[in-house]
């Protein structure tokens, strides 16, 4: 058995659970906040049996879209004087952890 511990953007964390879900598998979702953009996340716990996990990776990587934000940035310029400018960043995606899972029970 395995955990999957995925970490999805906010806008897509709806589209992979319920693609995840309408295959049968279970979920556990948790708030999370990343730390570069300070963006909203969702951080998905999937247990899964071994021969499950490219499945879940699959659809987590179909559901889970890369894009282009602009978000703003400050830069200083040495003495004291800060300024904001706009920087394009690539957003969404996944990050994606698999990990053995010794002892599973369901109580």
């Amino acid at each position: 058995m395995k955990l999957v511990m995925a970490i999805v953007n906010n806008d897509d964390s709806s589209a992979v659970s319920s693609a995840l879900t309408k295959e049968g598998i279970q979920v556990t979702k948790l708030a999370t906040t990343g730390g570069f953009l300070m963006a909203g996340n969702t951080t998905f716990l999937i247990g899964v049996d071994d021969d499950k996990v490219e499945q879940v990776i699959e659809i987590i990587g179909k559901m889970g879209k890369k894009r282009k934000q602009v978000v703003p940035s400050s830069a200083s310029y040495g003495m004291g004087l800060y300024t904001s400018f706009p920087v394009e960043v690539t957003v969404g995606g996944a990050t994606v952890f698999v990990l053995d899972v010794e002892r599973f029970e369901k109580l």
